[in-house]
């Protein structure tokens, strides 16, 4: 299997980067207009695409992602060597808080954050 991508529909590029720069603590690997790449520990990537032009791409079957913004339907479970760090930069720039890094019955020490744009993101080891 070729590399896997996971794709975010953001509000603003330019913010959704700025914020992920913070917390994976590294440039991206791409970013141009209409697209932003981070790649992630342990292989695949991390897109941030701005929401306004993903009806024109994907058709117009496709609900509007803005009319949805801040609902989140799914999380990024990232394993992450400090989860601890992770924690406190996604905090450090402006993530809210869900719950703090704690233990979890599966085993797991992980802690969950909403990216500016809604997503659930967990960073665990």
């Amino acid at each position: 299997m070729a590399k896997t991508f996971f794709i975010f529909y953001v509000r603003d590029q330019n913010r959704s980067t700025d914020f992920y720069r913070q917390v994976f603590a590294c440039e991206p690997s791409l970013h141009v207009p209409g697209m932003t790449e981070f790649e992630l520990e342990g292989g695949g990537s991390l897109g941030l695409m701005p929401e306004q032009g993903i009806r024109s791409l994907l058709g117009e079957v496709l609900p509007d992602p803005a009319a949805a913004s801040g609902v989140p339907r799914a999380e990024l479970y990232l394993s992450v060597g400090d989860s601890e760090a992770f924690h406190k930069r996604a905090l450090e720039a402006g993530a809210k808080e869900l719950s703090p890094l704690r233990e979890r019955p599966w085993g797991d020490l992980a802690s969950y954050v909403l990216d500016p744009d809604g997503h659930v993101l967990a960073f665990a080891e």
